[in-house]
């Protein structure tokens, strides 16, 4: 029996980061790639779901750029492929303006979304926010530095390693929601504001529907197996936002 071939390890970009833009609209994708290559990135393209999946394994993207919209495979099933098998960025198109596409396609491991039309510019600049976010993969461990795991209940949070587990066992979460749950075990008690979570998460520059922040927490909690309407760890305040309770 052949043995597959070796997968060849990229060579390095000018700034360092890849993004592959998925989206059937040909014209739209060659803007989008253009303002990105003048930005310094290495850009792939794909035009349907296949193709994206494909890509996506052979580039090893940091962030893709994925329309919710494709022929062969849609978008959100794209998304959840690639979730098994990448911790790259992801940023949904649509053009719909719908909530329940928002929130099928976050559900299923996106980080942001964008509403057609949309400026490339501010897609550029989510990027940009995004990847100064910590990547699981480059955190460098400094045993010396570290701080001990934050524990609540029977959660523990390793912030080095960046490994949630629940009673010893592993919870695997989204960088996007990882961040989320850094900011808010950070300060126990404090209820931050969906402005502030974006603040912290996202970027400052980030601009876009708020409630965004309500799908990915509410992911978090089904993760994490917390009940909203009596959480052990995730609690909200109407009208103000989230926090968490003591750590131990």
């Amino acid at each position: 029996m052949s043995q597959p071939a070796h997968k060849p390890v990229p060579e390095p970009t000018l700034n360092g980061y890849r993004v592959l833009v998925v989206d059937d609209e040909r014209a739209l994708a060659d803007l989008v790639g253009s303002y990105l290559t003048r930005d310094g990135f290495e850009v792939s393209m794909a035009r349907d779901g296949q193709q994206a999946i494909d890509q996506a394994r052979q580039v090893d993207p940091d962030v893709m750029v994925l329309d919710l919209g494709l022929p062969v495979i849609d978008g959100v099933e794209v998304c959840r492929v690639v979730r098994t098998f990448s911790d790259c960025y992801i940023i949904m198109l649509t053009a719909r303006t719908d909530e329940i596409d928002k929130i099928v396609g976050l559900s299923v491991g996106a980080d942001d979304y964008l509403t057609k039309p949309f400026s490339p510019r501010e897609l550029v600049a989510r990027i940009h926010a995004m990847l100064r976010r910590p990547r699981a993969s480059t955190t460098i461990k400094q045993p010396s530095q570290e701080e001990p795991p934050r524990v609540f209940e029977a959660l523990s949070i390793d912030m080095a390693a960046r490994e949630v587990h629940i009673d010893d066992e592993a919870v695997a979460l989204t960088r996007t929601e990882f961040d989320l749950l850094k900011v808010l075990s950070a300060r126990p008690k404090v209820i931050f504001s969906r402005r502030q979570l974006i603040d912290a998460v996202w970027d400052q520059t980030w601009v876009g529907d708020e409630h965004l922040v309500d799908v990915h927490v509410g992911h978090l909690r089904r993760k994490l197996g917390d009940d909203p309407n009596s959480p052990r760890y995730v609690r909200t305040v109407r009208g103000i936002g989230y926090g968490m309770g003591d750590g131990t």
